[in-house]
C-alpha cells in the first residue's frame, strides 16, 4: 500500500526533511536499512499554472521568443496544433562524469540532495525545460532524485543523471547544449548520452530538429557545442513498414571511474488505442467540478488523484509517492519515486489518437508481473515494449517477454465481463522483435505485440458460460 501523500509532502517547503509515514509493504522483497527509509521521505513544491494551462487539451508553448535566445536560431518555429496529439515520447538520458581536476568520483550516498546536477537552481531547470518547449508544474523529491512533472511528460534529475521526457511537438534535443553548459559550471563533463523514440505518427507536425531521425542525428553531429562529446551512433530497431524504435548512443564512460553501477535498465511501454472505458477516466470533465470553496489548484489536485485511484494506477506503484496530474479537457501525467527508482506514466485519450506510456528503471529480475498489470489496466489493441540495459543489468533479468519463444514471448491477461467473443482471457501475441548491442555493453531490444481478435466460433463457444438444461 503506497503511504498516505498527505502526511509525507510537505507543499512549497524545500528544506523539510523529517516527517512522513513509512510505507508498510516491502517491494521487490527487499527490507529496506533505516537510512533507506527515511531517503524515502519526500518534499514536493507544486506549481500551480494560470488557469490558461487548463483551458486547452495541449498545454502552451513558451513564448517565441525563448526560443531565439541561444546559438541555435532556426529551431524556434512554432508549429499549429493540428487537432491530433503527438502521444509516443522523445526520451534524452545524460549521464556526467566528474572532470579529473575536481578530484575522485564520490562514493555512494544516502544523501544527495547537493550532490551534482541535484544542485542546479530551479532557474536553471526552467532554462533547460524552454529550450525544450514545456515547462514545470510539479515536484516531488527524496534523498536519491528529483521528480518533476512537465506539461508535456517528465523530468528526473539524479546526482549525475538526467532523464528528460517530452511529447508532442516539443523540441528536446536543443536542451543538450545547455545541460553541456551547466555541467561543466559544476565541474562535471558529459560520460553518456542516449536520445531515442518511435517512429511520430504525425512526422508533419514536428518542428527542427525533430522532422525526421536523419535531422536529428545531423544536428547533434553539427552542433558545435556538441561535436566532441557527442561522438555516437544512430540505429534503427523494428520493422520500418510498421512499429520501429530509433535509438542513438554515445558513450564515453570511463568503467574505472563510473559514478553510477553498471547494471541500469529501463523499461517503456507504449500502448495505443486503448480501451474506451479506460479512457473516459481521464476525461477532466466527467467529474464534479466547482465545489464550493475549492480552488482551481485544488479541483485540479482533486481530480487527478481521483484518476489515479479509479484507474488503478495507484495500484502499479505499490509503496511509491505519486505526483499525478490531470489536465483539461483531458490527458493525465503521472510520476511515482521509490528509493533510486522512478516510474512515470502519461496518458492522450483522444479518440483516433488514444496513448499510453509506461516507463521504469525498476531493477527487478522479472518483469513479467509488472507487464501484464500495466496491460490489464489499460487494455489496448496493440504495444510497443522497449528495454535498453546494461549488460550486467541484462544478465540480472531472469524473465523477458522480449526474448522469450513460444508462450512465453505472449503477453495474456484477464479480459473485462462482455469481452468480445467471450473469451475471458486478453492474448496479445509478439509480431516482431529486435536487439542490437551498442557501444559494447549497452542492450536495446523493442517488441511490437497486437491483441489477438479473431476468435473461431468453436473458440466463442467454449468461452460461453454453461448453465443447467432441463429435458
Amino acid at each position: 500500500m503506497a503511504p498516505d501523500s498527505e502526511n509525507v509532502v510537505r507543499f512549497n517547503d524545500e528544506s523539510s526533511e523529517e516527517g512522513g509515514e513509512i510505507p508498510t509493504e516491502i517491494v521487490h522483497g527487499t527490507v529496506p536499512t533505516t537510512d533507506d527509509i527515511n531517503s524515502n521521505i519526500v518534499t514536493a513544491e507544486i506549481n500551480h499554472p494560470s488557469s490558461s494551462l487548463f483551458d486547452e487539451a495541449q498545454p502552451q508553448a513558451a513564448p517565441h521568443d525563448v526560443f531565439l535566445s541561444d546559438d541555435d536560431n532556426q529551431s524556434g518555429e512554432l508549429r499549429e496544433y493540428s487537432g491530433y496529439f503527438e502521444g509516443p515520447e522523445k526520451t534524452l538520458e545524460v549521464c556526467f562524469r566528474k572532470k579529473d581536476s575536481f578530484g575522485p568520483p564520490a562514493a555512494p550516498s544516502n544523501d544527495t540532495r547537493h550532490t551534482g546536477l541535484r544542485c542546479l537552481s530551479r532557474h536553471d531547470l526552467d532554462r533547460i525545460c524552454a529550450r525544450a518547449r514545456c515547462t514545470i508544474l510539479s515536484r516531488i523529491s527524496n534523498n536519491y532524485v528529483d521528480a518533476y512533472v512537465l506539461s508535456e511528460s517528465s523530468l528526473f534529475v539524479y546526482p549525475y543523471m538526467l532523464v528528460l521526457k517530452t511529447c508532442g511537438t516539443t523540441t528536446l534535443l536543443r536542451c543538450i547544449a545547455v545541460l553541456i553548459e551547466m555541467g561543466k559550471r559544476l565541474g562535471l563533463e558529459i560520460d553518456w548520452v542516449g536520445y531515442s523514440r518511435k517512429n511520430f505518427n504525425f512526422p508533419g507536425d514536428q518542428a527542427f530538429p525533430h522532422q525526421s531521425f536523419h535531422q536529428e542525428l545531423e544536428y547533434l553531429y553539427s552542433h558545435r557545442n556538441l561535436c566532441d562529446r557527442l561522438d555516437g551512433s544512430g540505429y534503427t530497431l523494428g520493422p520500418v513498414t510498421s512499429d520501429h524504435w530509433f535509438v542513438f548512443v554515445a558513450d564515453h564512460t570511463i568503467r574505472s571511474k563510473s559514478l553510477e553501477i553498471d547494471t541500469d535498465r529501463v523499461l517503456n511501454i507504449m500502448m495505443f488505442d486503448i480501451d474506451e472505458d479506460v479512457a473516459s477516466l481521464f476525461y477532466y470533465g466527467n467529474y464534479k467540478q466547482g465545489k464550493d470553496g475549492e480552488t482551481k489548484e485544488e479541483e485540479t489536485l482533486r481530480i487527478s488523484k481521483e484518476q489515479t485511484s479509479k484507474s488503478g494506477i495507484d495500484a502499479l506503484c505499490p509503496g511509491a509517492i505519486i505526483d499525478p496530474r490531470a489536465f483539461e479537457p483531458c490527458g493525465y501525467s503521472m510520476n511515482a519515486i521509490l528509493f533510486r527508482s522512478y516510474s512515470t506514466i502519461h496518458i492522450t485519450p483522444e479518440s483516433g489518437s488514444s496513448y499510453v506510456s509506461f516507463e521504469t528503471n525498476q531493477k527487478v529480475s522479472s518483469y513479467k508481473s509488472l507487464i501484464s498489470n500495466v496491460v490489464r489496466t489499460f487494455r489496448p489493441k496493440r504495444f510497443v515494449m522497449t528495454l535498453m540495459a546494461d549488460d550486467l543489468g541484462l544478465k540480472q533479468v531472469k524473465e523477458n517477454p522480449l526474448t522469450g519463444s513460444g508462450p512465453d514471448k505472449q503477453i495474456v491477461v484477464p479480459a473485462p465481463r462482455n469481452y468480445a467473443g467471450g473469451s475471458k482471457q486478453m492474448v496479445y501475441k509478439r509480431s516482431s522483435c529486435a536487439s542490437i548491442v551498442v557501444e559494447e555493453d549497452c542492450c536495446c531490444m523493442m517488441g511490437n505485440w497486437t491483441l489477438k481478435e479473431d476468435y473461431s466460433p468453436a473458440q466463442i463457444r467454449a468461452n460461453k458460460s454453461r448453465g443447467l438444461s432441463v429435458s
